[in-house]
């Protein structure tokens, strides 16, 4: 994005303010103990800081955690993390309890080259969110050079990611947001033909840009999980007791008719009469019954699915295609990932973004069969609409 990148930055003795996305889920021990629970996200972000320490450098990390509302709370602190982070690395990892005032400013003044500080929850403070100008200057106080790795909020126009930006002499992208950025330009920009993109999830009213963004670029659309009902109903089939959105079936109607053939929806349906694991359930195909409601894509559309995917010469993945936390349906989401791994072992280049994609190929056992996992859901479907991401977008540009 004609962005300056951290491998080209001398970052010696400097105090790099590095923003990461350490937005990780904790778990819970009976006594109250917290501890990192998936630091896929924190991995992540090595790379980054490997080149900042080795280089000399003095590490300042911000992140936010959860949505503690604008302040403190224990519940959401990064403590655990940075006690994770120091297991995984082979230089010093200090956490301060605060992110902001004279103590702050005194342990980044006596921070040692090849050295990490790991400041508290950037969303303890109010301004974070609302892009306060005070709190960003705060925090630009405390860099010479400032570096965005976190892709997952650079959609976001907070103090952190996008205010400081502007009040530093120089502010470059880490390798993270440099590989999410070079893989999504491929496909919106230059996909390898057939492009396909899949797209699950509960509504259409949360997919209507992309899919309006991506109808003219892919060659098919593979609609799959609650938001399917919506279309089928726009079609008159009938859904039972299916989650719809009855404010959108005009929507998805003018969407199906825009789309002509490449959108491609469900033709059988797993359904069970209640939303539990432990509902009895059938395969069926065309309408649904008055009392059942659809739980995941069926055997004929997962056959038709896996063709069109191992056919692709492009694929993007946002959204599962059933409720696959419970295990009976699951079925639909495991088979689009294998689907993937399988095209990507055919030379296709294959993205997922989105919490719950990204988890089903985990689960899967399959992240590291696919070409590139992005730990940003939001921000890539932004991204491939076209949006300005005002994380990157606020970033020195190289001239």
């Amino acid at each position: 994005m004609g962005k300056v990148s951290i491998r080209s930055v001398d970052t010696s003795n400097c105090r790099v303010l590095l923003r990461v996305d350490f937005n990780v889920p904790l778990h819970v021990a009976s006594d109250g103990k917290r501890s990192v629970a998936d630091d896929t996200r924190i991995r992540a972000a090595i790379p980054t800081l490997d080149r900042i320490v080795e280089g000399g450098g003095r590490a300042v990390l911000l992140s936010h955690l959860g949505r503690p509302k604008g302040s403190p709370d224990p519940a959401y602190s990064l403590a655990p993390v940075a006690q994770h982070l120091a297991t995984l690395v082979n230089y010093p990892v200090r956490f301060l309890s605060s992110s902001t005032g004279e103590d702050v400013e005194r342990a980044v003044d006596s921070l040692l080259a090849g050295s990490v500080l790991l400041l508290e929850n950037t969303r303890f403070h109010e301004g974070e969110t609302s892009n306060d100008p005070t709190l960003a200057a705060a925090w630009a106080g405390l860099a010479d050079i400032y570096v965005n790795d976190a892709f997952g909020t650079a959609h976001r126009a907070h103090a952190s990611t996008e205010g400081v930006a502007h009040l530093v002499d120089m502010a470059a992208m880490g390798f993270l947001l440099e590989t999410e950025v070079a893989y999504l330009d491929q496909l919106r920009d230059e996909p390898k033909r057939p492009f396909v993109a899949v797209i699950g999830g509960a509504k259409v009213s949360d997919k209507i840009g992309i899919i309006e963004s991506l109808l003219d670029s892919v060659d098919a659309l593979l609609i799959g999980g609650a938001m399917a009902y919506t279309f089928l109903r726009a079609l008159g089939v009938q859904t039972g007791t299916s989650l719809i959105e009855k404010d959108r079936i005009d929507l998805a109607a003018a969407l199906l008719t825009r789309a002509g053939d490449k959108l491609i929806l469900p033709t059988d349906h797993i359904v069970a009469s209640d939303f539990s694991n432990a509902s009895p359930h059938r395969t069926v195909s065309g309408n649904i019954s008055a009392d059942e409601m659809g739980l995941d894509i069926g055997p004929e559309t997962i056959q038709t699915y896996q063709q069109i995917l191992h056919r692709a010469g492009t694929i993007v993945w946002n959204g599962p295609m059933g409720v696959f936390e419970m295990p009976n349906f699951a079925k639909g989401t495991v088979a689009i990932a294998k689907a993937l791994s399988v095209a990507t072992e055919n030379g296709a280049l294959t993205v997922v973004g989105g919490g719950d994609s990204v988890a089903a190929v985990r689960q899967a056992g399959l992240e590291s069969r696919v070409s590139h996992v992005s730990t940003g859901g939001g921000a890539m479907l932004e991204f491939l609409q076209g949006k300005t991401l005002p994380g990157i977008a606020a970033l020195t540009d190289d001239d």
